[in-house]
Order: structure tokens, then C-alpha cells, then sequence
């Protein structure tokens, strides 16, 4: 096998349309496009030319001959794909397709609310037409949404994904309004007055509570907050993590939920501080993780092995990892399926673990009952649960009624995002989501991302979303379907300013941008955040200030 696609994988298809052969799959128009782990190379098709591993902005894709050993479980993984989803009788797909032209002659103006990965995406559609500029907000001084303040500190290739972001903001026709809170420094109507179109790409805000006894108890907190506290996120630097032996006697944490974000969350924890150091986990946090008595993360899974939430990839990499232990929790018949999950998991179950090392505990069949403690988490009662098939054939887990107590300091809920309402929007409490077709809200109003798709998928998942999203906010224009706006580019900025004076522009995220890469430089680390807003405005307020131009692009 030539090539292997490894599991810092974001999958947003730009390997492959690189692909001259068609060798990466799933690819667009087939099954599972957008919405599988991850892409895999076909051996058998692939001609060795290397046009994906300069397509991948994550540099998720190698040489099988140069894979670690951590990475060689996805050979095998990748050749499971192909004996399932064989693709030889598939002819090579037309990638590359016609850029769309506009009937119409602009030029329009579109506000898109959200910097994050499905913000940037749709921001990239929209600059492929020179007829439109675009307009990005964001609460945050900074952009990037979960990439910056999502992705592990120890997933440094992911977040590599932030060079195509810094590409897409360097076009003509692209602005920036950081800092600025829409609903609260300007009004949705108010932006629905002053651009063609507004576009939301809010994403989901909250984290799901676990609805038992003693979840409010200090020392249970959310695993989104915590992701949030060691990435720097500003609103979380002051979240109380106290993981010192007075904290912690038992040495041990319990995550509930088993997904990518709880065994992200786990991995840190147990994770050797001095390995962090080299990573742009925020100061304070690293500070804290210096400072941890923890011995022992157990992650709770209700359901079983071969139903667990986490992603293929992100297993591999945390049986890959060698600075801690991992133990499966489940009785052999339970990890008896043929599926990659179970046999993986067969697989580390046979390991012998070393003592010196912290350990994370992959329980499954297991349910928090009552977060236990007076005055901070003690302890958790945990349930076993069994599975039963219903009418549909679905899987669920069902309380058998037996019960142990797990001593431990600290509880991380990681059930699962919700997204709050927007502002002036529809709202589906049920789904989280702010009522859609297609991205379509209403002519001149849309969303992308999981404010319009829920809390699901992958950074390149958003890529296709946002294109869905795009095309509808295009046709609404072709049909002149949507009102010209009030005003013009310079007194919209001139309006934000006067109600944002500290807003931050391109030139001062770029300053921000610049001055963390010189702190991290003297330290070997990629970057050290700055992680409190007044001295990000401050920074960037000191950055010159360029005369913004809305030039239009040329056509090639």
C-alpha cells in the first residue's frame, strides 16, 4: 500500500480530488461521503504520485513505508474498508466540477457569523465569486472556533488545518469583525438590513447534563468546559480543576460518555506533563497538570464495545500512545464481534500494563446512577447495564439493578453538545438547531454547520455543509429573492466600531497570531496563547492598520 491515511484525518475531501487515479474513498457522490471516520487509500488503485499528501491540510496521509508503529493499525484498517466497500467497479467521479457563475451582476455583501471551521468554509465558497465579499464575525477576539479551542493540545497535525483558514482570510473581499458579539454589539436585523445575506455558523454551545443526584456537586464538571480550560479558551481559564492530592486521594477521575471528547479529555489527564510541554496547551492549565495527583481515568461507556461513540482513528491513537496505560474493562464475549472496534479492543485487552505509568480504563456496560459527596465529588455510583435488541433491531443498554461505588475526586460529563438559540432565530429545542431546508432559513438569512446540522461530524465535514448552504444563499441571489441592503462596506465597519471600539480586524488577529508563535518560539512550542481578552484587543490594537479595499477578484 503506497499511501495510508492516518487518524489525524479531517476529511474534508481535498485528497480526494487531488486523487489523478480515484483511489480515495468514500469520495463525493458515494456512500458515507461526509459522514465516515475517515478517507482510505485503495492499495490496489493508488500509483504512488504523492498529489494527496500535498492536497491534506492536516498532513494525515503517508508512505505506508514511513508509518510508526502507533500508525500501523490503520493498514489493516484500511484494507477492512475495501473488503467491505469494494470499489472496483466504480469509475472515476468528475471532482473537480464547474465553478458556478452568478446570473446576476453584484456586487453583494454577506455577513457570516462565526469563525470557526463551517464560518471559514462558507467564507471560501462565497470569495470563489467576485461579485461577493464577505464579512466575518465572531465573540472571540480570535478565530478558528474548535480548532483552536477544540482539537487536543497533543494533535498538533490536526490543527494544521489552520493554514488553509489563514489562506482563505488573506482574499480580496474578506474582512474580519473579532471581538464583536451579534445579539448583543449589533442586532440580527440590523446586519440583515446592512448585507444581501447573513449566514450563521454559531455551532453548539452547551454540553448535555446527565440529569442524576449529585451533578451539581463542585468537582462534576462539563468536558467541553475542561476542552475549552486547557485550550486556552478565554471564558474557561477560570473553571475550578483542582486535581492535587487533597482533591484527588483516590488518584482517580471518572469521564462519563465515550466519545472523541471524553477520551481527548482522558488522554490529557493521564497524559506525562512533560510531553504537554511541547504542545500549546494554555499555561495555567499545564501549570495544573504539573501539579496532578491523578493516577487513574475511568471512562464510562453505557453501551458496548462494538457500540462505542469514539471514531476509529482516535482508538488507534490512544492504543498508539506510549506514556500511558490502556485496560478494557469488558468481559471477552462482549469484545467478540468482527467489527475493528471490538477486534482493537481484543487487542489492547492482551496487554500487559506497566505500573509506573497512569492508566486510562475503557469500562463498557456501565451508567453513572448518583455523582456521591457532601460539599464536593467523592465518589460515583455506577450501574451495569446489559444489551437488548428492540423491535427495530437497534442496540440499547438496560440496567441489570447491580451497583459499585468508584472512589474518585473529579467527574467530567461528555454526553454530547447542544446548541443554544440565536438571537432573533427559530429554534428546535429538540434538535438544538435553528430550523432549516438545505441551509435556507429564509431568503437572505442561512445557516451552516451545527447550528443547521446538530453536533455531528468531523472539521471537514463542515466543508460540504457549508457548500449545501452556500448554493441556497446563491440561488436565493440568481432569483433575486433577497433585498439590497442599506449602505454601503465602510459605514457597516464604521457602525461596528462605534459599537465594538475594540474590535479586532485582520491586522490585529494577525498581530495576536504572531505574537503567540514569538512566545512559543522561545520556549519550543508551537505557540503560547494569549488567553485573556484585554491583553488580545491590546495586542492587536497595536497592530497597524491597513486601508480595507473591496476590490474586486479577477476571473482567470
Amino acid at each position: 500500500m503506497p499511501h495510508v491515511v492516518t487518524q489525524s484525518c479531517c476529511a474534508d475531501a481535498s485528497c480526494v480530488v487531488a486523487c489523478p487515479v480515484n483511489c480515495i474513498h468514500p469520495a463525493p457522490g458515494e456512500p458515507g461521503f461526509a459522514e465516515a471516520e475517515m478517507l482510505y487509500v485503495d492499495a490496489k488503485s493508488c500509483v504512488d504520485c504523492g498529489a494527496c499528501v500535498s492536497a491534506c491540510p492536516a498532513d494525515a496521509i503517508v508512505p505506508h513505508t514511513t508509518l510508526t508503529p502507533a500508525q500501523q493499525p490503520f493498514l489493516a484498517i484500511n484494507a477492512e474498508y475495501f473488503d467491505v466497500f469494494p470499489h472496483d467497479d466504480r469509475t472515476p467521479l468528475a471532482m473537480v466540477h464547474p465553478q458556478r457563475r452568478l446570473a446576476r451582476p453584484g456586487p453583494f455583501r454577506v455577513a457570516v457569523i462565526g469563525a470557526g471551521p463551517a464560518g471559514m468554509y462558507a467564507a471560501d465558497e462565497l470569495l470563489k465569486h467576485p461579485e461577493i465579499s464577505v464579512d466575518v464575525y465572531d465573540r472571540l477576539p480570535t478565530p478558528y472556533g474548535l480548532v483552536r479551542a477544540g482539537v487536543a493540545p497533543d494533535h498538533q497535525n490536526t490543527k494544521q488545518v489552520e493554514e488553509l483558514f489563514a489562506q482563505i482570510e488573506t482574499q480580496p473581499g474578506f474582512r474580519y469583525f473579532l471581538g464583536v458579539e451579534v445579539g448583543k454589539d449589533i442586532a440580527h436585523a440590523e446586519l440583515a438590513a446592512r448585507y444581501h445575506a447573513v449566514l450563521y455558523t454559531v455551532g453548539a454551545a452547551s454540553d448535555r447534563a446527565l440529569g442524576i443526584d449529585g451533578d451539581h456537586l463542585p468537582g462534576s464538571l462539563s468536558a467541553t468546559d475542561l476542552v475549552g480550560w486547557y485550550n486556552g479558551h478565554p471564558d474557561k481559564q477560570q473553571l475550578p480543576v483542582h486535581l492535587d492530592a487533597e482533591s484527588i486521594p483516590s488518584g482517580r477521575v471518572v469521564v462519563v460518555g465515550n466519545g472523541n471528547v471524553a477520551l481527548d479529555c482522558a488522554r490529557l489527564l493521564a497524559e506525562d506533563p512533560a510531553r504537554l510541554e511541547t504542545t500549546d496547551i494554555a499555561d495555567g492549565p499545564l501549570g495544573v497538570l504539573r501539579d496532578s495527583a491523578v493516577r487513574e481515568v475511568v471512562i464510562l461507556g453505557r453501551r458496548g464495545p462494538a457500540e462505542a461513540a469514539f471514531t476509529v482513528p482516535e482508538l488507534v491513537g490512544l492504543m498508539g500512545h506510549t506514556g500511558v496505560n490502556v485496560v478494557v474493562d469488558a468481559a471477552p464475549e462482549a469484545m467478540a464481534g468482527s467489527d475493528t472496534k471490538s477486534r482493537l479492543l481484543r487487542e489492547i485487552a492482551q496487554r500487559e500494563a506497566d505500573p509506573a505509568l497512569r492508566t486510562v480504563v475503557l469500562r463498557f456496560l456501565s451508567s453513572p446512577v448518583a455523582v456521591l459527596g457532601e460539599g464536593r465529588v467523592t465518589g460515583v455510583e455506577v450501574g451495569r447495564n446489559r444489551l437488548e435488541a428492540d423491535t427495530n433491531g437497534v442496540v440499547r443498554a438496560v440496567a441489570t439493578g447491580e451497583t459499585e461505588v468508584l472512589e474518585a475526586g473529579l467527574l467530567l460529563r461528555a454526553v454530547g453538545y447542544k446548541g443554544l438559540p440565536v438571537s432573533d432565530l427559530p429554534y428546535d429545542a429538540a434538535t438544538g438547531t435553528v430550523p432549516n431546508e438545505s441551509g435556507r432559513v429564509m431568503p437572505g438569512v442561512y445557516v451552516a454547520g451545527w447550528v443547521k446540522r446538530g453536533p455531528s461530524g468531523f472539521i471537514g465535514t463542515n466543508k460540504s455543509d457549508a457548500e449545501e448552504s452556500v448554493d441556497r444563499l446563491l440561488d436565493d441571489l440568481d432569483a433575486g429573492l433577497v433585498d439590497e441592503p442599506v449602505g454601503d462596506a465602510q459605514e457597516t465597519a464604521a457602525i461596528v466600531r462605534s459599537r465594538q471600539p475594540e474590535l479586532v480586524d485582520l491586522a490585529g488577529w494577525q498581530a495576536i497570531d504572531r505574537e503567540e508563535k514569538r512566545r512559543g518560539a522561545e520556549t519550543g512550542r508551537p505557540r503560547v496563547k494569549v488567553t485573556d481578552e484585554g491583553q488580545m484587543r491590546a495586542i492587536a490594537a497595536a497592530s497597524p492598520k491597513p486601508r480595507y479595499s473591496l476590490r474586486r477578484r479577477r476571473e482567470s
